[in-house]
């Protein structure tokens, strides 16, 4: 008999950054927060193929890194065989979408690794709520760039129309998820501190577990 094993395939990204002099220390990259962002990738499940660190005075309005780093990141990518580009930086959704339109690739930067990462790891009922109520207010305002890309990526003539039409059904979908989420947030905190109340009221004891990832606290 024969024993087959199936290994969850890994995405593979390339780490882009930026240092420029006009932004703050927090906002800008350097090979110490690249090193960073490589240890949350790995925490996601993904894998490291390339990094791209510039120097530049400014962000580019529409690309954030200039266009030569652009053209460089994307034979990166295709050389590599990248599935994904993930910036230390913030990025703004317009160039977001610039950046997916003009790579072929999904793009994401620092927040929307770490959403993930906090999704994977989300286990009270709270935490999940919290976690997806983010997510969903992070995708809103790029919801236009991932039907761009995905319009380029079938090329089909005539689909601009039922597109738009499905965008916006898709933004009032969100907007309604995300009305239902912080409605079902407040009732967990309104519930947990009804919870709290009684037990002070009834001096019951509050026990504490602290320890590290996996060592069987949730067992106990």
């Amino acid at each position: 008999m024969t024993e087959h094993t199936t290994e969850e395939k890994r995405n593979r990204a390339v780490l882009v950054g930026l240092n420029a002099a006009c932004l703050s220390r927090t906002e800008n990259a350097d090979e110490e927060s690249m090193a960073e962002l490589s240890a949350l990738l790995e925490t996601a499940g993904g894998e490291c193929v390339g990094e791209v660190l510039q120097n530049k005075d400014a962000p580019d309005p529409r690309t954030f890194i200039g266009e030569g780093k652009v053209r460089e990141v994307r034979e990166l990518v295709q050389n590599m065989g990248a599935d994904m580009v993930v910036f230390d930086n913030a990025l703004s959704p317009s160039q977001q979408r610039a950046l997916t339109d003009d790579l072929g690739v999904s793009v994401l930067d620092r927040s929307a690794l770490i959403l993930d990462i906090f999704a994977q790891r989300a286990r009270t009922k709270e935490g999940r709520l919290q976690v997806e109520l983010a997510q969903y207010k992070y995708l809103l305002p790029r919801l236009l760039g991932m039907w761009t890309h995905l319009e380029r990526q079938e090329g089909a003539i005539g689909t601009r129309g039922p597109g738009e039409t499905q965008l916006e059904t898709d933004r009032r979908h969100i907007r309604k998820k995300i009305a239902k989420l912080e409605e079902d947030l407040e009732q967990v905190r309104r519930v947990r501190a009804t919870q709290r109340e009684r037990r002070i009221k009834n001096e019951v004891p509050v026990v504490a577990i602290v320890g590290y990832t996996n060592a069987g606290k949730s067992t106990l």
